[in-house]
């Protein structure tokens, strides 16, 4: 049998190895902006599905980012603002415990231990968006993934 050798060139391939080198540099701010991104989804849909009566529910949702010491990664989470705690904290059992009216609201329980079913604001926040939740965060990670490569 005969042997073939056959010899490959790439185009391009130095710009490539480059830019792999490049990325390799991402600051953490590019991870931090797509991933709030996505999470505003989550946090604008929250805002729309939650029960109105006063509309501090609505008012009291608010993104808070995860601490964490690993470079590459940043999470996000809907929460209740702590600001809203004087209306959303109330006593009962003669002031000895307290009800947190939110988690009520999303799970479906009430004071007394009686079962009310659950708004699932939250919940559903995230499961109805999931896929547009992810395109935005990977959209907005390739715009500034090209701003860091100067494209």
């Amino acid at each position: 049998m005969a042997e073939v050798e056959v010899t490959f060139k790439i185009k391009g391939i130095e710009t490539l190895e480059r830019d792999i080198r490049e990325l390799g540099k991402l600051p953490q701010v590019a991870v931090s902006r797509s991933a709030r991104a996505g999470a505003n989804i989550a946090l604008k849909a929250a805002r729309k599905l939650a029960p109105y009566d006063l509309g501090y529910l609505r008012k009291g949702l608010t993104l808070k980012a995860e601490k964490t010491t690993k470079k590459g990664k940043k999470v996000y989470e809907v929460t209740f603002n702590r600001n809203y705690n004087s209306i959303f904290q109330k006593p009962y059992d003669h002031g000895r415990k307290k009800a947190y009216y939110p988690a009520s609201q999303e799970w479906g329980f009430t004071v007394y231990g009686h079962y009310t079913p659950g708004y699932r604001y939250l919940r559903k926040s995230i499961d109805e968006n999931k896929r547009a939740i992810e395109l935005e965060t990977l959209s907005t990670f390739g715009k500034e993934i090209d701003k860091k490569l100067g494209r």
